[in-house]
């Protein structure tokens, strides 16, 4: 007898994704286009992310060049870069925008590792409760008769054993921009 492991899997899957997704936008020392990708800017009466509005290209370590496909809304970006919490303020040439982002503080360093160590218990949290999800059903399934204890027990051993690396691969990211924040 075999359980359906998929749902854990894909879950625990989309928790990575979305905790890594998370964690992109935790600046560094360095500029990458994950920083503001995600910043909503007015266009024609509707937000929408960054990415959707304008090429953003790594200039050098700290800079950042923005270039709108609309040169019209330009004057939206700018708004939406200077309103963000970078600390930056962007600077307009005729047909793009230039973002140079200011060096980490030791305090700010402190601050953003404070973030990720919350965004990391987040995630925690939400493997959890789809390790619990699939704990109920395996304990619903052995009330049926659908399943016999001994299968219960180690469907329950099976499903930590996918909990535990799922956890670990977190932890190791966390630990990686942690050494990037630290730089």
């Amino acid at each position: 007898m075999n359980y359906d492991f998929s749902k854990i899997k894909n879950g625990g899957r989309d928790v990575k994704k979305k905790f890594q997704d998370e964690i992109s936008s935790l600046r560094t020392g360095r500029a990458t286009p994950a920083l503001i990708e995600n910043i909503m800017v007015d266009s024609y009466g509707a937000k929408m992310p960054l990415k959707h509005a304008a090429s953003i290209n790594i200039e050098d370590a700290r800079t950042l060049r923005i270039t709108p496909w609309d040169i019209s809304i330009i004057k939206n970006i700018e708004s939406s870069l200077a309103n963000s919490s970078l600390g930056s303020q962007p600077i307009v040439d005729k047909q793009s925008i230039r973002l140079v982002l200011p060096e980490l503080s030791e305090e700010r360093r402190k601050a953003l590792i404070k973030i990720l160590s919350e965004k990391l218990e987040e995630a925690k949290i939400a493997l959890r409760q789809e390790r619990d999800g699939i704990w109920k059903d395996i304990q619903e399934k052995e009330r049926k008769g659908e399943i016999s204890e001994d299968d219960k027990f180690r469907f329950k051993d099976d499903l930590q054993k996918i909990i535990d690396e799922a956890m670990k691969e977190l932890e190791e990211t966390a630990k990686r921009k942690e050494k990037e924040i630290k730089q």
